[in-house]
């Protein structure tokens, strides 16, 4: 036999082989994978803008003003800070210069409002150092962390996970996300709400224990940030139960006033 006839064999043999494996894959590997339904992505409307910012996570910090934590039995000077999430599709959108209508939830007879400064994120990544965490924020809106507190008190007594107080349908309210290049960040500012005319809670970004920048470097210990990503950052004292027909009027000075009415 020559060279030539043995290099013929081999090159015919490699190609059969080569025929037969193609044959005998899987035809699953012929087609991808295939979503059994659709999922609507969540997203929040941007000032200004014709794209929107859609949601990846909600993080939200607890007693972050210290009269606030001395109401809910904690000690502001020792605590650090912790954190919970919301369901992303727990966000209702309320337009600027509306009054959205809010569902009363089920379960609950002591329904509470919280107003909160919201942060959103365009990056993020891991243990990001606080003086670079304000790179991470795309924008900000103005938000309420609805509660329902008696089944919060009532898991928090048993020693068991309180999620069922926090996060429902409709518990991350929140008005659009005006972008940080055109409103500076929020270090400071007064922040209030009222029911039906009269203020409750009333207080100062510069009241918080922990600032947003701080807030964003503690979670990036816990958590890979990323873009997408909100924070509620905490409300201030006086946090109080709403009933049906109750109007909020949230306000956070540089944004536009939000406001819900609970039906």
């Amino acid at each position: 036999m020559t060279d030539l006839d043995r290099r013929t064999m081999l090159a015919t043999g490699a190609l059969a082989l080569a025929g037969a494996a193609a044959q005998s894959a899987p035809a699953h590997a012929e087609t991808a994978s295939k979503a059994m339904f659709p999922v609507p992505a969540v997203t929040i409307p941007i000032v200004g803008a014709s794209e929107v910012f859609q949601v990846r996570r909600i993080y939200c910090i607890g007693r972050n003003y210290a009269a606030h934590a001395i109401e809910r039995g904690s000690d502001p000077t020792r605590e650090p800070p912790f954190f919970f999430q919301k369901p992303t599709d727990a966000i209702q959108n309320v337009a600027i210069g509306t009054v959205a209508d809010h569902p009363y939830p089920s379960l609950t007879k002591n329904y509470h409002h919280e107003v909160e400064l919201v942060a959103a994120l365009k990056s993020g990544g891991t243990n990001i150092p606080a003086d670079k965490a304000l790179d991470h924020v795309y924008g900000y809106a103005l938000g309420l962390d609805m509660t329902r507190r008696d089944l919060q008190n009532g898991m928090a007594a048993e020693k068991k996970p309180w999620e069922i107080g926090k996060s429902f349908d409709h518990a991350a309210v929140l008005g659009p996300i005006h972008p940080a290049d055109k409103t500076g960040h929020f270090t400071q500012g007064a922040i209030s709400l009222a029911v039906n005319g009269t203020v409750r809670q009333s207080s100062d970004l510069k009241n918080m224990i922990w600032s947003v920048a701080e807030q964003i470097a503690k979670l990036s210990e816990a958590f890979e940030l990323k873009a997408g990503d909100i924070i509620y950052s905490g409300t201030p004292e006086n946090v109080g139960p709403v009933v049906k027909g109750d109007v909020l009027l949230c306000k956070l000075e540089g944004l536009p006033d939000m406001s819900i009415k609970i039906v």
